[in-house]
């Protein structure tokens, strides 16, 4: 199976649509006046469809099993030809779309099924999905203005060079599929004024999005959410929030972390742990969804 832990959890929606096709108007009559001796048709294979896509994990090795919270099948008939339409709600890690295609598969199988005594030509047609909705696919790249961005790393062993930054450049290179340009990559130590300095450098040479790796723990020399608090001038709160209660399920010491995320005028400041792993999970909790940020202020609506 595919790694999903890292993703977050929201509402994902599918639709997906299947046909059967039938060679006898007598056939049509039939389901539509219950008179198929098999039983309503619609029924049935309404009944098999909500099987079919709780149970989609069990027999498609791939899936994970996920909590499906609702699901509509409806039809509707044109001519010679069924139409079934299957909807799924969850709101889970992963998507829906395979369940919604398994429920409408199975349920154009259990209506062939049926048929097939009175009208051996009933074949299946498109099994397909029709949309889908949720997840980091509700945000396009391609259709994002480019953000101007920097990357502060803050620490006093890796200014020194006697550590790499390994943090500060898993982010960027993580984030480059959100077109996102770093003009300025910087490593300054563990020092209040220096990390004020740099904050207001970058506001006033238009950067967008501005992220200080390391600082953000309990240590004396962890100075960084206390010299960028002073020059917010609009907190964002439930930016970090997220954050911490996305790494507080895969670590209980992300409760520790004293990030802070907010505007600088028009600069977005987010502080992220010095760790690697903690930096890249605080990203994975926040991208894609923290850029419609820059689309509220474009529209004018902060």
């Amino acid at each position: 199976m595919v790694n999903i832990t890292h993703k977050n959890k929201s509402l994902r929606t599918a639709v997906a649509i299947a046909q059967v096709h039938v060679s006898k108007n007598e056939t049509i009559i039939a389901i539509k006046n219950k008179t198929v001796p098999k039983g309503d048709v619609f029924e049935f294979s309404r009944a098999a469809g909500l099987l079919a896509v709780k149970k989609t994990s069990d027999v498609i090795p791939d899936c994970h099993p996920l909590p499906v919270e609702f699901t509509s099948i409806t039809y509707s008939i044109e001519e010679r030809c069924v139409t079934i339409s299957v909807e799924v709600h969850t709101i889970y890690k992963t998507g829906v779309e395979v369940e919604a295609m398994h429920g409408a598969a199975i349920t154009a199988l259990t209506i062939y099924d049926m048929l097939k005594p009175i009208d051996p030509n009933v074949t299946i047609g498109t099994i397909c999905l029709k949309n889908k909705t949720g997840g980091k696919s509700d945000f396009n790249p391609s259709n994002a203005s480019p953000i101007k961005a920097a990357m502060i790393v803050c620490s006093d062993s890796i200014s020194k060079k006697e550590k790499e930054d390994k943090a500060g450049k898993a982010v960027i290179e993580k984030l480059k599929k959100y077109h996102l340009d770093f003009d300025i990559y910087e490593i300054i130590p563990d020092d209040y004024n220096m990390i004020q300095e740099q904050a207001l450098t970058a506001e006033k040479t238009g950067i967008q999005l501005l992220l200080f790796c390391g600082g953000t723990g309990l240590s004396k020399r962890d100075v960084t959410p206390d010299a960028i608090q002073p020059l917010i001038t609009r907190l964002v709160p439930g930016v970090m929030e997220h954050a911490r209660a996305y790494g507080q399920d895969r670590m209980n010491y992300a409760m520790l972390s004293r990030g802070i995320a907010g505007m600088i005028n028009d600069t977005l400041v987010i502080t992220l742990p010095g760790s690697q792993r903690g930096a890249i999970e605080t990203i994975d909790a926040l991208f894609p969804s923290v850029l419609h940020l820059f689309n509220m202020l474009k529209d004018g609506k902060h």
